[in-house]
């Protein structure tokens, strides 16, 4: 059954600059009502029944009809609630991730490493709308190497708003308390668990317990990252559906698979000119969260040790403490030179923290009230 649309109508969504409205239902076990839509992006709402899961679902025009797609699932423990569903005023260049709970993994093509499928509850967090560009990377960079950091590698992007690449897993730790120095807010990562100095030079194999998690910029968690690279969809392939062609994204299309719609390898609109093939950051459509190449273009660091899943129910996980598979970090969404079966959300790949590559890039990630 569906909630009443009172007070539904948001007339600027930022996140979606080309739209100039949002429309939000609620579905769940029985009818509940919207009582307000307040101005920070609120949603309150009642009737809920208490011990159950709702789904908040949006679209852009009204009348509906089928073109209502899900947005966050909320685990439900009062009759009233409040949920902060969009945000009209981000950080720039940044989209809220609601907090709420979806299903990771997948077990759609075999692949054991995304299973099992189990339930993990994220709070909300901001994320880079775009893969660092080349530009703001050099931005943070020059600060940076003037203000006592060292970084193993320079970095090297295609073009100006094209993603950063050519650098590993450190230096994107270490760029991330530099932006947020230069920005005037508390760095995440520490060179220990007294969090007193920041990390800022070296390859220190930074831990859970090293980390301000409501601080400054960081990478995001791999749950993060899968939570908003679904966009709010759950049980498909990529982030816009089950199905994938080279006018979505940047991957090396071929047809071996049934779900791949393009067979032209490479592409032909960005294989040209000497490696890396990536896009500019914002070519391509975004998700449901406003959220640009979450599948191609460029691998994406996150922050956990690589591991095997649990089956059990998630909050906020941060991965294993040390690594399973030894000292490597999880990479996510796939690249320019990717098949498309790696291009999927729940794919998992990874890296030595060391290494780089002409198609490992990154985004960030921010606590809001940073």
């Amino acid at each position: 059954m569906l909630g009443a649309f009172a007070a539904s109508l948001l007339t600027v969504t930022p996140t979606l600059p080309a739209q100039a409205a949002r429309f939000f239902r609620i579905s769940g076990p029985a009818a509940t009502t919207i009582t307000a839509f307040r101005p920070d992006g609120t949603l309150v709402w009642s009737n809920a029944l208490a011990g159950t899961n709702y789904t908040v679902q949006t679209c852009l025009s009204l009348p509906g009809g089928t073109n209502w797609v899900d947005y966050v699932q909320l685990p439900v423990t009062n009759g009233v609630n409040t949920n902060r569903v969009i945000d009209l005023n981000p950080p720039s260049g940044m989209a809220l991730i609601p907090a709420g709970s979806f299903t990771m993994g997948d077990n759609l093509d075999g692949d054991t490493s995304a299973q099992p499928l189990h339930t993990v509850y994220v709070s909300a967090f901001y994320m880079d709308k775009y893969d660092v560009t080349y530009a703001l990377w050099q931005t943070v960079y020059n600060w940076a190497t003037n203000h006592g950091y060292g970084f193993d590698y320079v970095g090297s992007g295609k073009a100006a708003n094209h993603p950063v690449q050519t650098i590993d897993w450190y230096d994107c730790v270490k760029w991330c308390n530099a932006r947020s120095q230069m920005e005037g807010k508390t760095p995440a990562y520490y060179t220990d668990a007294t969090q007193t100095v920041v990390y800022r030079t070296g390859e220190v194999d930074v831990d859970n317990n090293s980390v301000k998690w409501n601080s400054g910029y960081r990478l995001p968690t791999e749950a993060e990252w899968e939570k908003a690279a679904r966009g709010g969809a759950s049980g498909q392939r990529f982030p816009w559906g089950n199905t994938i062609s080279e006018s979505q994204a940047n991957y090396y299309s071929y047809n071996g698979y049934a779900y791949d719609l393009s067979n032209t390898g490479y592409n032909p609109t960005f294989a040209t000119g000497n490696y890396p093939y990536t896009s500019p950051v914002n070519y391509f459509a975004p998700n449901g969260y406003g959220l640009y190449d979450m599948a191609g273009n460029v691998w994406q660091w996150c922050w956990d040790w690589y591991g095997d899943y649990s089956s059990s129910s998630l909050t906020d996980p941060r991965g294993p403490t040390i690594g399973q598979y030894g000292s490597i970090r999880v990479l996510r969404g796939g690249g320019w030179g990717d098949y498309a079966i790696i291009c999927r959300t729940a794919n998992r790949h990874y890296g030595y923290p060391a290494g780089e590559d002409g198609n490992m890039g990154f985004r960030s990630v921010l606590t809001p009230g940073q």
